[in-house]
C-alpha cells in the first residue's frame, strides 16, 4: 500500500475518533442529578455549550462549557456578579443586567420537579453597548436530544437566554441571546 495513502487513511481515522460523540468523555461539569457552578477564568466569557439528556438518570443532563477571550478591545470586567435566577419546571429568560455578558453558569437538580435551577455569571465590560442581538433556534431542536451551541461567528458574545420547560418530556429547550458589543463607550445603562 502507498504509504501516502495509509498516513491519509490513519489521519481520517483520527479525526472521526476525535470528532465522536462519546458522551463519556467529554469533560462533564456536572454528574446526574448534581449541582454545578461553573465560571470561565477571569477576561473570558463563554462561547460553546453541550449537554446530554438521560432519562434513565432523572430525566437530567450532563453539561460542558468552553470559554474563550475577550477581544482586546473590549478590555478587562470592571464587575461581575451572579443575575436572577429561575425556579424549577418553570420557563425562565434572562438576560444579563447591565449590559453584561455570559461568564459563567450555575445550576441546581430538584428531584421533585426532575428539572434544574439556573443562573448566569456575569461580567461587564466598560461602558459597551450590545447591538446585532438575536436568539439561536432550539437547542436541543427536539426534546431529549444531545444539545450544542457554539457562537457562530467571531465578535458575537451570549448575553442570555430563554428556554422552554416540558413537563412531560421532563426536558428543556434553549435559545441563547447572542449579540455584537460596540466597540466604543456608550451611554445606555441596559439593552
Amino acid at each position: 500500500m502507498n504509504p501516502a495513502l495509509l498516513v491519509l487513511a490513519l489521519s481520517s481515522l483520527a479525526t472521526v475518533a476525535a470528532q465522536s460523540h462519546d458522551h463519556h468523555d467529554m469533560g462533564w461539569v456536572n454528574g446526574y442529578r448534581q449541582s454545578f457552578n461553573f465560571q470561565c477564568p477571569h477576561g473570558e466569557v463563554l462561547v460553546a455549550v453541550r449537554s446530554y439528556f438521560s432519562e434513565t438518570d432523572g430525566s437530567d443532563r450532563l453539561w460542558t462549557f468552553e470559554c474563550q477571550p475577550t477581544p482586546e478591545g473590549l478590555g478587562e470586567p470592571s464587575d461581575c456578579w451572579w443575575d436572577d435566577i429561575n425556579r424549577a419546571g418553570m420557563e425562565w429568560t434572562s438576560t444579563c443586567t447591565r449590559n453584561g455578558l455570559v461568564a459563567g453558569v450555575q445550576s441546581k437538580y430538584f428531584e421533585s420537579v426532575l428539572d434544574r435551577e439556573w443562573q448566569f455569571y456575569c461580567c461587564y465590560y466598560k461602558r459597551r453597548c450590545p447591538y446585532s442581538c438575536m436568539k439561536t433556534n432550539d437547542i436541543p431542536e427536539y426534546f431529549r436530544e444531545e444539545a450544542e451551541m457554539v457562537i457562530p461567528s467571531y465578535g458575537y458574545f451570549i448575553r442570555g437566554a430563554q428556554t422552554t420547560f416540558s413537563g412531560v418530556l421532563r426536558d428543556r429547550q434553549w435559545k441563547y441571546i447572542l449579540c455584537r458589543m460596540t466597540d466604543f463607550d456608550c451611554e445606555f445603562e441596559n439593552l
